[in-house]
């Protein structure tokens, strides 16, 4: 009995101490899955939590800023971080030519190759720009022709909303050993290509080749913002931060002939500058820097009033104020002699009824007068009675010394 007694005394104190290793154990488990919840999110990183598949928290508490989180451990709960502050540069070439190895080589040890003279659109990458004439809209494609351009673009983007991201765009799982930045970046990359490919083609078809070529600021401001709205309409919570158009070039089948246009162009463009500045000059000159504004007025506007033409010529400068001047002046002239002349037979007109003939004579000596003293030589020829009639001999600058009269003298 004695025996039996020490054997389940010593069997006892045994399980005793083994639950309480039990316990020990059980409660550093707990302690460990626990620790486990631990996360860092990175200064550069917005997380937020799944519960079961689905994101914790409601609002702004949804999303988990950088520092020290826990979590309760998967399976129950799992953290996905995404970096808001990472700018990743894609490389867009679906719209240039095709290059071989040799060809992307750099420019000093590339091999020489000549130009293929025939594009082909399943290999080679193009986009179409407008004609210069054409007024339509995209859509109606009667009339109108396209040039061809090749074009590189590089954009740059970032997630500016996680939790969009993660609900309307696909990321593949994750792999063990892998980033879950590089998993995105691979996952997303088509997807963007694509929608950048839909914005250039929409944009660069409302340019001509000329635009195109030489607006390298314009266009892709119009294309970035394209790609917004398309990305802005899904809810994919990504920022195009920038669109860069990289490179562009005409077809180097029509090289020359390109070569000439544009040469045949800037002589076209010289020509209508050079014209345009010599009419802004010939106005100038006429009328002052206020012409081409009332020019404008005047083509524009045929119901100008009287009081208003008036206005606007009183602005005027230059030769044509200067013969306005002169014509007031002259119109001055005219009317205060006519009046001078006026009041002069209105003052001799009770003379001339009494005398006419004197009076008449009168004006004839006085105008005879004023005709002889603004000549420089005088020739009087009393008249002759005799059928011979009167010979006049003149010898014309027989006497160099004698001067003409001031030109400004009356």
């Amino acid at each position: 009995t004695n025996q039996l007694d020490a054997a389940g005394s010593s069997l006892s104190e045994a399980l005793h101490i083994s639950f309480i290793i039990l316990k020990i154990i059980m409660i550093v488990l707990v302690i460990v899955f626990l620790a486990s919840g631990f996360r860092t999110v990175g200064s550069d990183e917005q997380a937020f939590v799944l519960r079961f598949g689905k994101i914790r928290g409601a609002g702004e508490d949804r999303i988990l800023g950088p520092g020290l989180q826990w979590i309760f451990p998967y399976p129950i709960e799992e953290i996905v971080k995404i970096p808001v502050e990472k700018k990743v540069n894609l490389a867009v070439n679906s719209f240039w030519y095709y290059q071989s190895a040799s060809e992307m080589l750099p420019q000093k040890i590339k091999a020489r190759r000549d130009v293929k003279p025939v594009l082909y659109p399943t290999r080679d990458g193009y986009c179409i720009t407008r004609s210069e004439k054409q007024k339509q809209t995209v859509a109606d494609f009667a009339g109108s022709d396209y040039n061809i351009v090749h074009c590189k673009w590089q954009l740059t983007y970032q997630i500016d909303d996680p939790e969009r991201f993660f609900r309307n765009v696909y990321v593949r799982n994750v792999k063990p050993g892998e980033i879950y930045f590089d998993v995105i970046r691979e996952s997303i990359t088509p997807f963007l290509k694509d929608l950048v490919d839909g914005a250039v083609v929409a944009t660069m078809v409302n340019y001509t080749i000329d635009e195109a070529i030489s607006s390298q600021d314009r266009i892709p401001k119009h294309v970035k913002k394209l790609l917004q709205e398309r990305l802005d309409k899904i809810e994919s919570g990504i920022k195009a931060v920038s669109v860069q158009l990289t490179a562009i070039t005409w077809p180097r089948q029509v090289d020359y002939a390109f070569l000439a246009s544009i040469k045949a162009s800037q002589g076209s463009q010289k020509a209508i500058s050079e014209a345009k500045g010599y009419a802004e000059n010939t106005l100038n000159e006429a009328a002052g820097p206020v012409a081409a504004k009332i020019l404008a007025v005047l083509k524009k506007d045929k119901t100008v009033s009287e009081q208003e033409n008036e206005l606007l010529w009183t602005q005027l400068a230059g030769a044509a104020q200067e013969k306005i001047a002169q014509a007031r002046a002259y119109r001055t002239k005219v009317v205060e002699t006519a009046k001078a002349n006026a009041e002069y037979l209105q003052k001799i007109l009770p003379e001339y009824r009494k005398r006419p003939k004197l009076v008449i004579q009168k004006i004839y000596q006085d105008a005879i007068e004023y005709v002889l003293n603004n000549t420089d030589e005088k020739i009087i020829i009393q008249s002759t009675e005799g059928a011979r009639g009167t010979e006049i001999r003149i010898l014309l600058n027989r006497d160099p010394m004698i001067k003409p009269r001031d030109k400004g003298k009356k």
